[in-house]
């Protein structure tokens, strides 16, 4: 009997241990070599959070930079599972998720060079920078300038308008920046060795340039908006006052769907409005929270530095989440638009 119950706690130890290591490899539970547990699954994204951190990044910008890392990752182990399946045959989903792991380095000047990337348009570089020069681009600052002096914008508005024109220029920024990888990409292409890559790079290109393409219409439309609004004002129907609830509206509307659909969006992109405000409001506490840290740190208070260093830390953590949340929950949007565009488009 004891040897029966001997038996069995072993085959049930070594089920479990079985379990246990089974379950570690296919999870990739995130640790260091160390043991100890890292932020990431992916070791190149876990690199360029530890690098970082060492960085004097804001507190808002490194909240940023973590939620455009769990985006990346989450999309990084999905195209893992696919080509398992053999389902990215062209490598069109890998030369993606490529040229977006070199847009978050670039966009956080962690790419290896020094970014002379102008945030401007192309052809407005020769302009010295004055007082007024917000945007660092002309044509955004004159707009704003104006807009500004007009008298038609309530404080609360002139808030809501500088928010998009700071929307348009980080959009500027992030269409320079995949004009860049672009061009490199180019440069690779030129130097393809087989036939075959060769053929494998074009298709990339090709996919890179509609991007380019889809970008630069995106970036002219939205300056279409900001300069009717600088002009005229925002209207008493606005339907949203959140930048990038507005562009995903426009876009909706562009998109040829019918009026049930538009309102079945209208009230999704209503809560996906209000999820961006509170991250926005996040992010304004997590600044402040900052700011006290640093002044509690001077005083040298050990007990008082230990609690507004939890206190920001948990603030951190949730404002990352938050952040995660809300720019899956546009792409999300973004590719729901976009499905539905098509699918009028083809009937």
């Amino acid at each position: 009997m004891k040897l029966r119950y001997l038996v069995a706690a072993l085959c049930f130890g070594v089920g479990v241990m079985a379990g246990k290591y089974s379950r570690e490899t296919n999870e990739h539970q995130p640790s260091g070599s160390d043991g100890q547990t890292v932020e990431f699954r992916i070791a190149k994204l876990n690199q360029v959070w530890e690098k970082a951190k060492r960085m004097q990044l804001s507190p808002v910008r490194h909240a940023e930079l973590h939620s455009d890392l769990k985006i990346q990752e989450k999309d990084e182990l999905q195209w893992k599972k696919v080509k398992v399946e053999g389902l990215d045959e062209n490598g069109e989903k890998e030369a993606q998720l490529r040229r977006n792991f070199n847009v978050i380095l670039a966009k956080y000047g962690m790419d290896g060079k020094r970014d002379t990337r102008p945030l401007e348009s192309n052809q407005l570089k020769d302009h010295d920078t004055k007082e007024g020069d917000v945007f660092e681009d002309p044509r955004l600052d004159k707009l704003w300038n104006k807009a500004k002096s007009s008298g038609k914008f309530s404080n609360e508005e002139l808030s809501s308008l500088k928010r998009e024109f700071q929307h348009h220029k980080d959009k500027t920024h992030e269409y320079n920046i995949l004009m860049d990888t672009v061009s490199r990409t180019e440069e690779i292409h030129k130097n393809a060795i087989s036939p075959l890559e060769g053929d494998r790079k074009e298709h990339v290109l090709h996919q890179k340039h509609t991007d380019l393409k889809q970008k630069m219409r995106d970036l002219s439309q939205g300056f279409e908006r900001l300069r009717k609004l600088s002009h005229e004002g925002f209207t008493e129907d606005s339907e949203f006052r959140e930048p990038r609830v507005i562009e995903l509206w426009e876009a909706a509307k562009r998109a040829n769907l019918s009026d049930d659909e538009l309102d079945s969006l209208k009230e999704e992109l209503r809560h996906f409005e209000t999820k961006v405000e509170k991250h926005s409001h996040y992010q304004e506490q997590l600044q402040l929270s900052h700011q006290k840290l640093r002044h509690v740190e001077s005083l040298g208070d050990k007990e008082h530095i230990k609690r507004n260093q939890e206190k920001y830390d948990t603030l951190a953590e949730k404002t990352r989440e938050m952040g995660y949340k809300m720019k899956k929950h546009m792409l999300d949007l973004s590719n729901k638009i976009s499905r539905e565009g098509l699918k009028h488009n083809e009937l």
